[in-house]
């Protein structure tokens, strides 16, 4: 698998207002998003770390009480375990990568 064509790959939602491609190696999990404007996601956690990558939009994250505008070309550090929120004020397209992989994601893969 050294190349991976995100145009053809599975169209899946991640959740409410969040949707996109992924694809996944040994150790880690890669997605293309749209996150739609005015998406809110709420505040969690997870054991993955999560790198948040910003190609279009504004998308304004709280991590460990932490707040940031993120703008094209800004990423956001997510380590693992630290509390997270994002909310979109405008239609965003990011890249995530996760890691390790997101067993959760395969999953929504599979059942839509």
């Amino acid at each position: 698998m050294p190349f991976v064509n995100f145009n053809t790959n599975k169209h899946v939602k991640i959740w409410d207002g969040i949707h996109g491609t992924l694809s996944h190696s040994d150790k880690m999990t890669f997605g293309h998003f749209t996150i739609d404007n005015g998406t809110i996601l709420p505040e969690h956690s997870h054991h993955h770390e999560q790198w948040c990558h910003v190609l279009e939009g504004e998308l304004e994250f709280i991590i460990d009480g932490e707040k940031m505008l993120l703008t094209k070309g800004m990423t956001a550090y997510i380590p693992s375990h630290a509390l997270h929120s994002a909310v979109a004020h405008t239609q965003c397209k990011v890249i995530d990568c996760f890691t390790p992989v997101r067993e959760d994601f395969i999953e929504l893969e599979k059942n839509q």
